[in-house]
């Protein structure tokens, strides 16, 4: 567009501006009034800041993104591709809360299943005296003085 069309447009924005500001004057008063004219202006400031030209320019580059994405196929195939990496974020999720095991890059070992009563790997027994460092006479102390805290 040339000067003369973004004249116009402003121009022609202007004038319905300011029929909008005489109209909210005279029905509702000067509050709405200030508002209209607040408004009225922008156009004339949009055009001497040349934002109006920056506005169309990001109309028409949104607009041309659009056509190109509803009617080319590669794009098509990039939000397939897009969908499918979502999808697989949301299935790793799901394995996690699930408690899904990470593999190793050696073979697999199976796991040994644990008799009752027999504790799980890395636990300590308790009361189990090689491993432990203070005596039971320490532990209760400590228990009772938990106990008072209201901490059990």
């Amino acid at each position: 567009m040339d000067d003369v069309a973004w004249g116009a447009l402003t121009l022609s924005l202007t004038v319905l501006g300011a029929i909008y500001t005489w109209y909210a004057y005279q029905r509702r008063g000067l509050a709405p009034a200030l508002r209209g004219a607040a408004l009225t202006l922008l156009p004339v400031a949009a055009l001497l800041t040349r934002t109006l030209r920056m506005f169309t320019e990001i109309a028409d580059a949104i607009t041309g993104w659009a056509t190109r994405l509803v009617f080319s196929p590669t794009v098509w195939v990039g939000v397939v591709v897009a969908g499918i990496s979502v999808l697989l974020f949301g299935a790793a999720r799901v394995v996690d809360r699930r408690g899904g095991t990470a593999r190793t890059s050696g073979p697999r070992r199976p796991r040994r299943l644990r008799k009752p009563g027999e504790p799980a790997a890395g636990q300590v027994e308790k009361g189990d005296p090689a491993d432990d460092d203070m005596g039971d006479d320490d532990m209760a102390d400590i228990e009772a003085i938990l106990r008072k805290r209201g901490i059990s």
